[in-house]
């Protein structure tokens, strides 16, 4: 705008060494600093009415990884470093890690299964971000899967930091992997969440057209849309970092089941209260087959589960593609060009 031309050049005069042209603004290339604004007063912000009343949305993502990780046995040059027991463990360059690769196996062999067993037990649902090489490695699992009815959404095509990889690269892991679901799943996977992206990523995801969501974002309670790409407006729902149990495998972490029940409870009872005051939100809850897999930890995602349930309607315990038709549906923006199948 003029108003921010001005506003800039004024500061370009005035602070030459430290002046930027996105000094000032709020919202600049994918970045959106206000959002939907104050919870009171802001237009902006969306009446969200949850299915039965419910004050909060949550959803329990099961990232299945194993099998997808770096490793000299999948072509890669260096061994896996992130989410394990090795808490500060570094890539080890041309060599293959004994105990890093028999830890992620854990999560594919053992984890998995208690998780599945757990969450079928409950009769709760979830979605499962799933790497697709992973994928091709268990297909029991992913029976497993279809039979207990998850949302089976992409984590990529493998387990890597996207960051530096070249976009042909990319884009073909992305279609690689759409097709790994239609083989394995009998369908193509609607939400997307590479979880170590980089500024083009949502580009690509955006072109693929079959996605009616990503997750690469932390950015809000609720879902909220983007225009930046493409000629229809794009579903982002925010994925968490610290409602996850990837905090027992980093300093300072959670250090036993009941540190990550208890942050879990206190997480949804506040979301709880604030939808009770009129403002719902969404929880994601992200969990590892390596790692709450564990039974230890296992007994404390039990029991955050049975406080869950414990709230009736006012928690709606959902999978992310149920939370995208509703947003679809009652949220779309206005002049928005629709998309079609929904």
């Amino acid at each position: 705008s003029s108003s921010e031309s001005c506003f800039t050049m004024a500061h370009q005069q005035q602070y030459p060494l430290s002046s930027h042209p996105n000094d000032g603004k709020s919202t600049y290339a994918s970045r959106d600093l206000i959002g939907y604004g104050n919870p009171a007063t802001s237009s902006r912000r969306p009446h969200v009415h949850w299915p039965n009343g419910a004050k909060v949305a949550l959803n329990l993502v099961l990232n299945y990884e194993e099998g997808g990780e770096n490793c000299l046995l999948h072509g890669d040059g260096e061994s896996e470093k992130l989410l394990s027991e090795i808490v500060g463990a570094g890539a080890i360059v041309g060599q293959r890690h004994a105990n890093m690769e028999s830890l992620y196996d854990y999560g594919a062999r053992a984890g998995f299964w208690r998780l599945h067993e757990l969450l079928t037990r409950k009769n709760v649902p979830c979605t499962v971000f799933a790497v697709g090489m992973a994928l091709e490695r268990n297909p029991e699992a992913c029976q497993a899967m279809i039979n207990a009815k998850w949302e089976v959404a992409s984590h990529g095509y493998r387990w890597w930091d996207y960051q530096n990889v070249d976009e042909a690269t990319e884009r073909e892991h992305i279609r690689r992997t759409v097709q790994i679901h239609k083989d394995l799943l009998g369908e193509r996977p609607v939400g997307m969440y590479q979880g170590k992206p980089n500024e083009n990523t949502r580009k690509y995801v955006v072109e693929e057209g079959g996605f009616l969501y990503d997750s690469d974002s932390y950015a809000d309670d609720l879902p909220y849309w983007s225009t930046e790409h493409g000629d229809k407006p794009h579903l982002i729902i925010p994925y968490s970092l610290s409602e996850n149990d990837m905090r027992f495998a980093v300093p300072n972490g959670f250090s036993h089941a009941g540190e990550f029940s208890t942050f879990l409870k206190d997480s949804l009872s506040y979301l709880v209260e604030e939808g009770r005051r009129g403002s719902p939100k969404m929880m994601s809850v992200g969990l590892h087959c390596r790692l709450v897999g564990r039974p230890g930890r296992a007994k404390g995602l039990e029991d955050f589960i049975d406080f869950a349930k414990s709230f009736g309607d006012d928690v709606w315990i959902c999978r992310r593609d149920e939370i995208a038709l509703h947003w679809y549906k009652n949220h779309y923006p206005e002049g928005g060009l629709p998309r079609s199948g929904l």
